[in-house]
């Protein structure tokens, strides 16, 4: 506990998040409270899921004495060139003074992301990979090829998606007071680790709400199955609904950016088309369709991570 404290002091996270409530003529009309826990305050750089997934790997490879008689010293992970989850875990590599390396699917070499150019400043190592080669990127023998080019390396899957992130997502819901007040709990899913934690917190705990996710790509049995292998089998599979993802990962058709755009405007609260956008899209086109009840209490998890507002 006093190592998670200290990790918490020496990033500056801001924790807990703050829970906000949400007023829209739309709540009012279909009887339905809608608050959303802040996680995007945490941290302008660390935000939102991504430091709930990041601080168990962090504190792991802290506390590492030895691997393979020999200290671990770096970490590597996957993503793209717009990744929230490379953008927040080199930011803490370099706070840390820990040495990052990021596999980034497609050459950006002549066009430079701000997120890319963020982590070239923080001293990442950064090496492209074409499409197939990072298709690879779950194989065995692809991670054991990375492990003997990146010796004393703690490899971290993309997004951060694996079973060490389930205690810290889950640490989430004991920041919430009055946790079974609330029907639902929404959040985005893209890797799976978020709503896999969300899941078995929320059992362990007993609590009465039932947590949704909403699908940021394509693929019905895709998304289900990330989930299931990072859920233990005695805790109850999610729902995830697959009406929102508008068309695809990263897809932004024109009623979702003027959404993101009315949204924060009336809100205050910043949002992005690739995740937050579309869990509160979601939300509002579902209270619409009457899908929760009259009455309805729900929380939003707001992820954080605004890299897919950057140009």
């Amino acid at each position: 506990m006093q190592d998670h404290i200290e990790l918490v002091n020496q990033l500056a996270i801001a924790t807990p998040s703050p829970v906000n409530p949400i007023q829209l003529p739309v709540l009012q009309d279909y009887d339905v409270t809608l608050e959303v826990k802040r996680d995007d305050l945490l941290h302008p750089i660390i935000s939102g899921n991504k430091w709930r997934k990041l601080q168990g790997h962090l504190q792991r490879v802290l506390n590492a004495k030895t691997q393979n008689d020999s200290p671990i010293s770096a970490l590597l992970s996957f993503g793209g060139g717009f990744s929230n989850h490379l953008h927040a875990l080199g930011y803490c590599c370099y706070q840390l003074h820990m040495p990052f390396t990021a596999i980034v699917r497609g050459n950006y070499t002549s066009h430079f992301t701000p997120m890319l150019e963020d982590l070239q400043a923080w001293g990442t190592t950064i090496q492209f990979v074409d499409k197939k080669t990072y298709q690879r990127r779950y194989e065995p023998d692809y991670l054991r090829l990375l492990s003997h080019e990146h010796p004393k390396t703690r490899i971290i899957p993309e997004g951060g998606s694996d079973d060490l992130v389930l205690k810290g997502v889950a640490s989430m819901l004991d920041e919430i007071e009055d946790l079974d007040e609330y029907e639902y709990l929404l959040c985005p899913v893209a890797s799976g680790g978020t709503l896999a934690g969300i899941a078995q917190g929320l059992a362990e705990r007993n609590s009465r709400c039932q947590v949704i996710g909403i699908a940021m790509l394509k693929g019905d049995t895709y998304l289900e199955n990330l989930v299931r292998q990072l859920l233990p089998n005695e805790y109850p599979m999610p729902r995830i609904i697959h009406d929102f993802h508008c068309g695809g990962y990263a897809k932004c058709p024109t009623q979702l950016a003027t959404f993101c755009d009315n949204f924060a405007e009336q809100t205050h609260i910043p949002v992005e088309p690739v995740y937050s956008g579309k869990l509160f899209y979601a939300i509002m086109q579902l209270i619409e369709q009457g899908f929760f009840p009259k009455g309805s209490r729900l929380l939003a998890l707001h992820t954080g991570g605004l890299q897919g507002a950057r140009k």
